[in-house]
């Protein structure tokens, strides 16, 4: 029996899995090198949310609005009004807070909401939809 064409074939595949396990190789070491870029610039993303939200904790709230519950949300929630350029719904604020998008925490975050509607802070102009008031 001659199994030289099997031979050659098996010589044929294993040439080809050794082409795919290089290129695969080289896209590895091309990712790595870019999750190493990557990482640095996501770690300083974070720092600087950290930052931010402890510094929006510490901003006076505007002189005649009235005292605020006794929660380290709501300061949080009026700077996100701050920086808003239109009405932001629960689900919004939830994201900009950072809170997991759980419906707990949407609900949570929009009965706030509705407390400082009550308190004259915010507007709901439509059903969900809150403003900050002037």
């Amino acid at each position: 029996m001659n199994i030289q064409p099997l031979l050659d074939t098996l010589g044929i595949q294993a040439d080809a899995a050794r082409a795919l396990a290089v290129d695969l190789r080289t896209q590895i070491t091309e990712l790595q090198a870019r999750l190493r870029e990557a990482e640095p610039h996501l770690e300083h993303l974070a720092i600087t949310r950290k930052t931010v939200t402890a510094l929006s904790e510490r901003l006076p709230v505007h002189p005649d609005s009235p005292d605020l519950p006794e929660h380290p949300d709501y300061p949080r929630i009026l700077a996100v009004f701050n920086e808003a350029t239109g009405p932001l719904r629960a689900r919004d604020v939830c994201e900009a807070l950072d809170h997991e998008l759980l419906p707990k925490n949407i609900e949570g975050t929009r009965a706030k909401l509705k407390r400082l509607v009550k308190l004259d802070v915010l507007a709901e102009v439509d059903a969900g939809s809150f403003t900050r008031n002037h």
